[in-house]
């Protein structure tokens, strides 16, 4: 059947349900909980006219259909075979549930919605959870923002996948509870897989756009420590490349196909792993890989259930999701090692969220190597993307992937650095007063991030000057006129700039999270030496007693840096002021090689 053609007539779809079916009538009621101010958890909503068909004449019913809010049809398709006269609706481990919501007399067509249950190991518990929530039948050359197809795979067998908005009848992924406690379930061990756009523009649905979305619940606290995000950038059908279709031999019925190679990888880390209670989501790290990428046409996935009651399917508009029962995607198990050992990468970022005011379910988003200054939504500064922070974050760029995506801990200020990064720069945000937390452009928040978007702020440039991978060359714009006040060289005061390297095989989370407390903690102990050498030469510590009290691995990496910051600024002032260069170089040596040996009286 050509799902892409309009069922002929009204009496071709009633003679689907006609046949073989009992029905009832049910008094008309609402349900308590339909359009009140709360939450709308469940499909309930006003039922009427509910009809079944038995498919295969075993004397119990296969779809049942009924009627919501006096006016959308429905279908709810048994395919585990449990379903009996008398049901109002279908169960939720492994029926599907059709909604024609645009009232045409077409399931799983444009602009419906569809919503299947498999569950994989019968223990009557869906696993898997797909949401077909579908747009126009216009011809698509790019991304349907109002349209989904996504499964959910729950891994940690907590029952969490999708969450519905059942007054609008839409998926509402980024809807949450508090500060980041979201309803979809990106918490804990959990994957998704994911493309913006109607099922029936699609040409191959076993591939996909995000193909997956990992998240890693390492120590088993019900929170996400590392998440993994995999895409396969889709080549979208229009003028300009419908002879390239022809040439690949893809059905140019089609609007989007899938490279089926992986071309940008993004990781993502709660370094310190203080996620918790109202602060579910506090990745501090991520690094991008864009490139050639790999293959993943050998990372297949074959399920049981995934397929459904295949005679129900001549009631879809578009029923190739209820055919299939494989699906291409790296699991994960395999997903960092196929980012790392077996990925052509072209370019590789860092990003850190120093003022650690993200609550993002993705990642800590990644600024741009674009303009410093520039601010604002695609306005062409390094918060280009809309979903990076205005300021506060830390941005590396290694624009030629000559570092391979590893790291080192600078001597200068006890920081995770890129390897390879030709530069970088960090917007200042001491007192996350530009506060991120979720922020994005989704659903009631609006296009636009909410934050506060100044027009000034400090800024530190990174800069490798000699071309070794290393940051050597440090510019501070300290009071955010937009011009560099300031400027050391490693070179010039004859440090060394190379470090050990972190490579990535050390990325799995228990490995860097370790690295990141160790530096941490070296960072405090030499912060406390800073301070009592600052008191040997007459300075005044008490006036930051506030950053001698860190309660968290976070505050402690935090307070070590400006500890230090503030008290080697003291430090060189007084030796400016006392005209005493010797001392001044001293101080300098001493706060960027990280030794301070040549300062105790």
């Amino acid at each position: 059947m050509d799902f892409k053609q309009l069922i002929k007539s009204a009496s071709l779809f009633f003679f689907f349900i006609s046949f073989n079916y009992n029905s009832f009538s049910q008094k008309k009621y609402n349900y308590w909980n339909t359009n009140t101010q709360l939450i709308n958890w469940r499909f309930v909503n006003q039922i009427s006219n509910i009809k079944y068909s038995d498919l295969d004449n075993d004397g119990d019913p296969d779809v049942l259909y009924s009627t919501i809010n006096d006016k959308i049809s429905i279908a709810w398709i048994d395919d585990d075979d449990d379903m009996k006269y008398g049901d109002k609706e279908g169960d939720t481990d492994n029926d599907c549930l059709l909604i024609d919501r645009n009232n045409d007399n077409i399931f799983a067509g444009p602009f419906d919605f569809s919503i299947d249950w498999s569950d994989e190991d019968s223990d009557g518990i869906a696993d898997i959870q797909l949401i077909v929530n579908n747009g126009g039948n216009k011809i698509r050359s790019y991304y349907d923002w109002s349209a989904d197809y996504m499964y959910v795979f729950d891994d940690d067998k907590d029952g969490i996948m999708h969450f519905v908005d059942w007054n609008v009848i839409l998926m509402k992924a980024w809807d949450h509870n508090g500060c980041c406690n979201f309803f979809e379930d990106y918490h804990g061990n959990s994957t998704f897989l994911k493309m913006h756009a109607s099922s029936f523009r699609i040409s191959d649905l076993r591939y996909n756009w995000e193909n997956p979305f990992i998240f890693y619940d390492v120590d088993h606290d019900g929170y996400t420590e590392m998440a993994i995000r995999l895409v396969d950038t889709p080549i979208f059908r229009d003028s300009a490349t419908a002879s390239k279709f022809i040439f690949q031999n893809i059905d140019s019925n089609y609007d989007i196909s899938f490279t089926k190679k992986i071309d940008y990888a993004a990781i993502t880390w709660d370094l310190d792993n203080d996620n918790g209670p109202s602060n579910e989501f506090d990745f501090d790290m991520s690094l991008l890989f864009k490139g050639n990428g790999f293959s993943y046409e050998d990372q297949f996935h074959t399920f049981q259930k995934l397929k459904g009651l295949q005679p129900a399917n001549s009631i879809m508009y578009d029923s190739r999701w209820r055919e299939i029962d494989t699906l291409f995607f790296p699991d994960r198990s395999n997903a960092l090692d196929l980012i790392t050992t077996k990925g052509k990468w072209k370019e590789c970022r860092l990003v850190f969220d120093e003022d650690d005011d993200c609550n993002r379910w993705e990642r800590v988003e990644f600024y741009d190597p674009k303009d410093l200054y520039k601010i604002g939504t695609e306005n062409g500064g390094l918060d280009h993307n809309k979903q990076s922070d205005a300021i506060g974050d830390r941005g590396e760029f290694d624009q030629d992937f000559s570092g391979k995506g590893s790291l080192y801990i600078g001597k200068f200020d006890g920081k995770l650095h890129l390897f390879g990064a030709e530069w970088g720069a960090w917007r200042i945000d001491q007192t996350a007063f530009s506060y991120q937390g979720f922020g994005g452009q989704y659903g009631r928040w609006g296009k636009n991030r909410l934050q506060i978007e100044p027009t000034k702020f400090a800024l530190i440039k990174y800069e490798d000057t000699d071309n070794n991978g290393f940051i050597d060359f440090i510019k501070y714009d300290l009071d955010g006129d937009q011009s560099f006040e300031d400027s050391v060289s490693l070179i010039t005061l004859g440090i060394s700039d190379t470090y050990d390297l972190i490579t990535t095989e050390s990325l799995e989370f228990n490995k860097i999270s370790k690295t990141f407390e160790s530096q941490v903690n070296k960072n405090w102990g030499k912060a406390i030496e800073i301070k009592a050498i600052a008191e040997k030469y007459g300075i005044n510590t008490n006036w930051y007693n506030f950053y001698l009290h860190p309660n968290s691995i976070n505050q402690k990496y935090d307070f070590s840096f400006w500890l230090s910051f503030y008290l080697f600024r003291d430090l060189l002032d007084q030796s400016k002021l006392n005209k005493d260069i010797v001392l001044e170089n001293k101080i300098l040596y001493a706060y960027y090689s990280g030794d301070w040996s040549k300062l105790k009286l």
